[in-house]
């Protein structure tokens, strides 16, 4: 009877984290609809780009070279280089989730940094898939209503002044947080901040995340 009293209370705090983040993503979605369709791409385009990609860095990346005047191409060159971070956390996750067939396949487009940091925060595996699937469904659809209601509004919504160009690494680093009390994790944390800040004036735009998941994965292989 404790035992299912404590899966029906982290169940319940599962929820509860999952509709938060999906209000920040609702709204952040909307602020990139509202710059895909500033850009240049039509309402169908902005939400067909939020419905297969599904990242918000990736996304915003590519409307921010076409925005700059940068070509297609190297707006998709930068998509997929932030996109490529969220490929590391299936080796973790593999074991956590334990999906087989389509439901691999969905489970690695509802990879992305929520559903990853929700899923490894959790104590069992159970409560990991349960965080996992719970977060990714929500998120997919608060960030994809977002991007419909951000597109149709248009360029009326002002980012700064509604705080959403801050709130998205914020809300990482609230879920981050946990995983720092964790064996080794504040080693790996610091390790990946100094390969970062390293390479940020030298590198291109993604560079630096990608190589700072390589820290965590390379320790997480050792």
């Amino acid at each position: 009877m404790t035992a299912t009293l404590a899966a029906r209370t982290d169940a319940a705090g599962i929820n509860r984290a999952a509709v938060g983040i999906g209000l920040y993503a609702g709204a952040f979605g909307m602020t990139f609809g509202a710059v895909a369709v500033a850009t240049g791409l039509s309402v169908i385009q902005a939400v067909t780009l939020s419905a297969l990609t599904f990242t918000g860095a990736s996304q915003f990346a590519l409307v921010g070279v076409l925005a700059a005047g940068g070509s297609a191409l190297a707006g998709l060159a930068a998509a997929l280089l932030l996109g490529l971070r969220n490929g590391f956390y299936g080796v973790p996750l593999a074991r956590v989730l334990r999906v087989q067939g389509v439901r691999r396949l969905l489970a690695a487009h509802f990879l992305i940094d929520e559903s990853a940091a929700m899923a490894m925060a959790q104590q069992s595996p159970g409560a990991g898939r349960r965080a996992f699937w719970t977060t990714a469904i929500t998120l997919f659809a608060a960030w994809n209503l977002g991007t419909l209601a951000g597109a149709l509004i248009g360029s009326g919504i002002d980012t700064s002044a509604l705080g959403l160009d801050a709130a998205a690494p914020a809300i990482f680093l609230a879920l981050l947080w946990p995983q720092l009390a964790r064996h080794r994790g504040p080693a790996v944390a610091i390790g990946a901040v100094i390969v970062a800040l390293a390479l940020v004036p030298v590198a291109p735009a993604g560079v630096p995340i990608v190589a700072a998941a390589a820290v965590a994965i390379g320790a997480g292989v050792r």
